[in-house]
């Protein structure tokens, strides 16, 4: 996982983030030892994750080495994790207005922080680790108000933004390049069992306070209105708004979660 100088250049989102962590220390001396301890004294983005996650996660049930070294196996025996987190801060990056660079997300950002620990818990789910995967959902959940379940699957590319109170549920599955904003829920409809959670397409924008309830689809590229309730399945390209939640206008919907236009069409398909 470590970069070797003679097989080419480190990985651009790498090398970006170095490049900013040492013009951020330059520019604020008081910051500088925190950003050489998160960033600029490791040689691969894999080991400044582990460590800066950690240091977020450890706790008095685990402390920060322990914690660490659980995140840079992960990291070390499936790099796909690695490259969904760099999708990831690509994807705030491009489009949220508020980011200035790498650095914000990587260490100020929760929803991103949160989704990296769910990517890992998700891995410790899948090894039959459960009840570390459970921890490390717990003290997501705790820290940051995101609570997402470790059996859940998620897409690359994936933008929590803001993510405070976004719930998702165990069955629940988000395609890649989707935007989720605060508030919402990707759950159930009662105490069935089973598979019983959204499977979210592609490229969806789930707007703010948006309930997506149900084992229900949602097609690739839709647009869920801030404060609807979803019940049914969604076409793809389809806006909806509402409670419940219904088609709303007649021009479909084009890449809403790299856009992040939350408007809503005034005239109402019938």
């Amino acid at each position: 996982m470590e970069h070797n100088p003679d097989i080419g250049a480190p990985p651009p989102v790498w090398t970006r983030l170095r490049f900013e962590a040492r013009a951020a220390a330059a520019d604020e001396p008081t910051m500088a030892s925190y950003l050489d301890a998160a960033i600029l004294s490791h040689d691969s983005i894999c080991r400044a994750l582990a460590f800066h996650i950690a240091e977020k996660l450890a706790g008095p049930e685990m402390g920060a080495q322990q914690v660490r070294q659980v995140v840079a196996n992960s990291y070390d025996a499936d790099p796909t994790l690695v490259e969904a987190a760099e999708a990831d801060m690509q994807a705030t990056l491009e489009r949220d207005p508020a980011c200035r660079g790498m650095l914000q997300p990587f260490l100020f950002f929760k929803g991103f922080i949160a989704l990296q620990t769910h990517r890992v818990a998700n891995r410790l789910w899948k090894q039959g680790r459960e009840t570390l995967a459970f921890h490390f959902q717990s003290r997501a959940s705790e820290l940051f108000a995101v609570d997402i379940h470790p059996a859940a699957t998620i897409g690359k590319g994936v933008m929590l933004d803001h993510a405070t109170e976004i719930t998702i549920g165990e069955t629940a599955v988000v395609g890649d390049n989707c935007s989720i904003l605060q508030g919402v829920t990707l759950g159930g409809t009662g105490k069935e069992i089973g598979d019983r959670h959204p499977k979210i397409g592609k490229g969806v924008l789930v707007s703010v306070g948006a309930k997506v309830l149900g084992n229900i689809s949602i097609g690739d590229e839709a647009k869920i209105a801030a404060g609807s309730v979803v019940l049914k399945d969604v076409h793809a390209k389809c806006t909806v708004a509402g409670i419940p939640a219904k088609p709303v206008g007649k021009q479909p919907c084009c890449e809403p979660a790299r856009n992040m236009d939350q408007s809503i069409p005034e005239t109402f398909d019938k």
